[in-house]
């Protein structure tokens, strides 16, 4: 039998094993790259998710996922939302663009990611495009907690109407630059959240998150108060 036939036996034996099987009921365009990706099934009842955790999403090839982070799980319909972001050309990119409603896909999770209910006091929550489905969810799940939005974005049209249609609108928006220049305008926010104690999320390009988080050390902010996940870097595919 040849190894290609081989490993895509064992990749399904492995999804039907580790996998919730899902469809698609609804996929709404918000603007750009951006659509808001609904999922429902028997298997997805009862799964206990906590806001900024994560799922990955089977792909066509055998093992390759591509990581989301829902926005919000009705465990007792099996109902699940995602706000998508068709980042490049990869195989997630293109499921995002593609996908259509009555398509089925195989969903692993959720699973931790990011968690800030350790923390107490105001949030303050640093990204990109791929961030927003996640200050979304803790924003909406976390109505009590403060959330100061900060993200850096490179079609600034289309986020704000992303942000206005999922009620993010007074998030501060930073264009992004080649040089980068427009990340150190976002660090220079970070000592007046701190001195408020706020607990911090960095989650979107590596780069960006791992400078901020630089920034906000220098600044002796503890790090039980500091989460971070890098979402994606240049060059790189698949980041869990």
């Amino acid at each position: 039998m040849p190894a290609e036939s081989v490993k895509g036996r064992l990749g399904g034996v492995l999804r039907r094993i580790l996998m919730r099987r899902a469809t698609v009921f609804a996929c709404k365009p918000i603007a750009g790259r951006f659509r808001l990706i609904s999922l429902e099934g028997p298997a997805l009842r009862g799964a206990v998710w906590a806001p900024g955790q994560k799922v990955q999403i089977a792909m066509a090839a055998p093992f390759v996922t591509r990581t989301y982070t829902p926005i919000e799980w009705e465990a007792s319909t099996g109902r699940t939302r995602i706000l998508c972001y068709a980042h490049g050309v990869g195989p997630g990119s293109a499921w995002v663009r593609d996908v259509k409603p009555g398509d089925e896909c195989d969903v692993f999770g959720p699973r931790g990611s990011i968690d800030v209910r350790p923390a107490s006091g105001p949030l303050a929550v640093f990204g990109d495009e791929t961030s927003i489905g996640l200050a979304y969810a803790l924003s909406a799940h976390h109505p009590t907690r403060s959330a100061a939005l900060h993200f850096e974005l490179d079609d600034m049209e289309a986020g704000r109407h992303v942000l206005k249609h999922m009620d993010l609108s007074g998030a501060a928006l930073f264009g992004k630059r080649t040089d980068d220049a427009h990340v150190e305008q976002m660090a220079a926010a970070l000592p007046s959240l701190a001195a408020t104690g706020a607990s911090f999320v960095f989650a979107g390009k590596a780069g960006t998150v791992q400078r901020l988080r630089q920034s906000l050390k220098q600044l002796e902010v503890t790090t039980p108060r500091i989460s971070t996940k890098a979402y994606w870097a240049p060059g790189k595919v698949g980041l869990d």
